[in-house]
């Protein structure tokens, strides 16, 4: 690390009189860990590291291996835009390292990082923009919601609103570039959108945006969840993930000569996307919640496939606009903010590639409903479905040679076996449905 960047960090820290700093780094299943430490340690810590027991960190290392060490980028310093005791606090992410230095290979940050190197040896730059949406509820014991807005809604002033405005605010004052916000489809449901950045830079985007949204509703007495589907018969929560490839400084999905200004680059990737569909979906898709959101009719997409303007597909690729060719762009409409983004941008990521390195070919676009197509219309399209539950997606995944060197052996297999005892726990209860359906009858 420069001299000169520890220096401008450290100074800046300073200027603004901040006298603790919080580290940031992310375990396996997505959860933000955090440690703090003061101002006086910064520089040490940036030099040297700050060690902590990996054996106590979710998918991290084995007992008899636990010591790890987390190294402050210093490019990720954010001034936290609320006080804490009256005081201003910074943030800074770490990548996590062996004692001896090298990367550890369950840092998600690291299994990211591993497919960005992969995608510049090709000469490409990886660029993202995610749409996470959310729901507020009056706490985190039932789902009482705080309005009654659909998708779009101008409502009247009410706290769910005005919650979203204080929460783009603060989100502009950490340095996060807000498009556009709005209401969404259920009643408390809201979006705000991310302006596009580089993976790595917008997977720690995606972790702070987390963080404040739920950071500036507690702060107002309420609860905002990231569950994909807190309740029965109202929308799921997604995240759907606008994707590009850059090369030499110009958008490597754009082709001027190609009807829909689609290069073979473009088309390749979403066919790599579209191929690994079901083996990825355990990361983008991780929790046993996630598959109550991914069922057909509802807006969240289940059948494998592409389109134009063709919301029931997958793979959705905006129209392009004359003269906004760095635009172009496809997006991905399964995964839930309730993933892990570094692991789910990397898998995209890997699929994608695996489609340009291929050379596979994209098949026909759909243009019909598919959740209005007969399943022999379906089957005549080649229009395959993601996994209908948690336990179909590790079975899928399993057999994945292409997950499995994208997220490497130990986070492959942690996630496995975490999966699997999630999948157990929940297959063996005996849930209210049943008990209200049932109990009366049999």
């Amino acid at each position: 690390m420069p001299q000169e960047l520890r220096h401008d960090v450290i100074q800046k820290i300073k200027d603004q009189k901040i006298e603790f700093i919080h580290l940031w780094f992310t375990d396996v299943l997505g959860f933000l860990k955090s440690f703090t430490m003061d101002v006086e340690e910064l520089e040490s810590a940036m030099i040297e590291g700050m060690g902590f027991d990996g054996s106590s960190i979710q998918g991290f290392a084995r007992i008899e291996e636990s010591d790890m060490i987390a190294y402050p980028d210093p490019i990720t310093l954010k001034i936290l835009p609320w006080r804490t005791g009256g005081q201003l606090m910074a943030t800074m992410f770490c990548d996590i390292v062996r004692p001896d230095g090298t990367p550890y290979e369950a840092d998600p940050r690291y299994v990211l990082k591993r497919q960005l190197e992969r995608a510049a040896k090709l000469g490409f730059t990886f660029y993202v923009g995610p749409e996470l949406e959310y729901y507020y509820f009056k706490d985190d014991k039932g789902t009482e919601v705080l309005d009654q807005g659909t998708y779009f809604d101008q409502t009247t002033r009410d706290l769910a609103v005005d919650l979203r405005k204080d929460t783009v605010r603060a989100l502009k004052r950490f340095g996060i570039h807000v498009e556009y916000s709005h209401h969404e489809v259920g009643p408390s449901q809201h979006e705000i959108d991310l302006r596009y950045a580089e993976a790595l830079q917008m997977a720690d985007n995606v972790m702070t945006y987390r963080v404040v949204v739920k950071e500036v509703a507690q702060q107002n007495g309420v609860y905002a969840s990231f569950m994909p589907k807190p309740m029965f018969g109202e929308a799921g929560s997604g995240m759907h993930v606008h994707q590009s490839l850059f090369k030499d400084g110009r958008n490597a999905f754009y082709d001027a000569s190609d009807p829909f200004h689609l290069s073979a680059t473009a088309k390749s990737y979403i066919a790599g996307i579209l191929a690994h569909a079901r083996e990825t979906c355990l990361v983008t898709n991780q929790w046993v919640n996630s598959y109550k959101r991914l069922v057909s009719g509802y807006e969240a997409p289940v059948y494998i496939c592409w389109a134009h303007r063709n919301r029931s597909a997958l793979v959705r690729v905006p129209m392009y606009k004359p003269g906004k060719e760095n635009a172009t762009r496809v997006e991905l409409r399964s995964p839930d903010p309730a993933c892990n983004p570094y692991l789910a941008f990397a898998v995209m990521l890997a699929a994608g590639l695996d489609g340009i390195e291929k050379g596979l070919t994209l098949p026909a676009d759909v243009t019909d409903d598919v959740y209005e197509m007969s399943q022999a219309e379906r089957d005549a399209y080649g229009i395959g479905v993601l996994p209908g539950d948690l336990d179909e997606a590790i079975v899928e995944m399993e057999k994945s040679e292409l997950v499995r060197e994208a997220l490497g052996d130990q986070v492959f297999e942690y996630i496995l076996r975490n999966k699997k005892a999630e999948w157990i726990n929940y297959h063996t209860r005996v849930t209210p449905y049943e008990l209200e359906a049932y109990l009366p009858l049999l």
